[in-house]
């Protein structure tokens, strides 16, 4: 049927930057339509959580402690991963952030952290990933959660936004280098309404106001990030590779649109 190819029924799904937000939505997108997921974050008792919520979708779950940016703990969740399930047919690499720092104020090792976690951590999970998946006869799929702030200034997070660029370079190369096995594809996230959104947005009132700048009228919620990762894993975007899926509510308009008197 039309409506299996958007399904990943039985499929092996790593999943970083687990805990909470975009990370918990894009695993509970993957148990409804059949996946079971390897929860993949820092924080064990937040990844705990979101292998609950995989479970009540009737599928099966691992958490396992994570970071990203450090070999051997990555080496660790690829083979709890194989010894569990036996197989490994997505990796979704969602784990990244960075506080608010100006760059004048950023020292050259927050930087680095920054770049680390946020380009060099998806680069080394999709290399793990990737030495498994050539070796399946149904290879596997790739997706990166890059962001806009990798395509406009990002003013107090400038090495993010930097990694970010830098991550749909890596995902266009990946997809060459590794195809025909491994698809590799990214999404470009916008704003989205987490837990943590006052940080980014403050209070409600803020947030209404930003909304007004976005074509759809809101912040993404983070399934709507889910939901299109989803989609990109599946066989319905069985020859999709090397592209950035944009779920930014339509962008946002550029600046002079709110000055100019000449579009009524």
């Amino acid at each position: 049927m039309l409506l299996d190819r958007f399904k990943l029924t039985d499929k092996v799904a790593i999943v970083t930057g687990a805990g909470r937000g975009i990370g918990r939505a894009i695993a509970e997108a993957f148990a409804e339509v059949g996946a079971d997921v390897v929860c993949a974050a820092r924080t064990p008792e937040q990844i705990d959580e979101t292998a609950a919520v995989v479970r009540r979708h009737g599928r099966r779950a691992l958490a396992v402690a994570c970071d990203v940016t450090e070999r051997a703990q990555l080496e660790h969740v690829v083979a709890e991963t194989l010894r569990e399930f036996g197989r490994l047919d997505v990796v979704v690499n969602n784990a990244g952030g960075s506080p608010y720092v100006l760059t004048a104020d950023a020292s050259a090792k927050f930087s680095r952290k920054i770049i680390e976690l946020n380009l060099l951590g998806p680069l080394s999970v999709s290399q793990h990933a990737n030495a498994v998946m050539q070796t399946q006869e149904q290879g596997g799929s790739i997706v990166n959660v890059a962001s806009v702030s990798g395509r406009r200034p990002t003013p107090g997070t400038a090495p993010y936004g930097a990694a970010k660029a830098g991550v749909e370079s890596l995902t266009s190369t990946l997809a060459v280098e590794w195809a025909p096995k491994v698809r590799v594809n990214s999404v470009v996230v916008g704003m989205v309404e987490t837990e943590q959104s006052e940080l980014f947005y403050g209070d409600e009132e803020s947030i209404a106001a930003i909304s007004k700048n976005v074509p759809l009228g809101r912040l993404a919620k983070p399934a709507d990030i889910g939901w299109a990762a989803a989609f990109l894993a599946s066989d319905a975007a069985s020859y999709i590779s090397g592209a950035s899926l944009e779920v930014h509510g339509g962008g946002e308009p550029p600046h002079y649109l709110a000055t100019t008197n000449a579009i009524k």
